[in-house]
């Protein structure tokens, strides 16, 4: 599909007036933003209770993954650097 189909689409499936954006002056311009983002908000549709915990606790569980691999590879660079550089710290001569 190319470009132009899209555009075409969009603009033929739109409910508004044509926008003529010479005429548009600041403050319309501002009302005309406020309109579509209202419009694109009630488009909008929350989560029922049980998505909204599954969501939750696959963020959860995701996060604790990443946490335990961040934390795994911090111990092995950690001890790798300690037994190339050798020593435990600044003050051992």
């Amino acid at each position: 599909m190319s470009e132009d189909q899209v555009t075409e689409t969009a603009a033929s499936s739109s409910k508004g007036r044509p926008a003529k954006k010479a005429d548009r002056g600041f403050f319309a311009r501002i009302s005309l933003f406020v309109r579509q983002v209202i419009g694109e908000l009630k488009k909008v549709v929350a989560p029922t209770r049980k998505e909204l915990i599954n969501y939750t606790l696959v963020v959860l569980v995701f996060v604790a993954i990443m946490m335990l691999i961040v934390s795994l590879l911090d111990i092995a660079f950690g001890t790798g650097a300690s037994w190339v550089f050798g020593g435990t710290g600044a003050t051992d001569q």
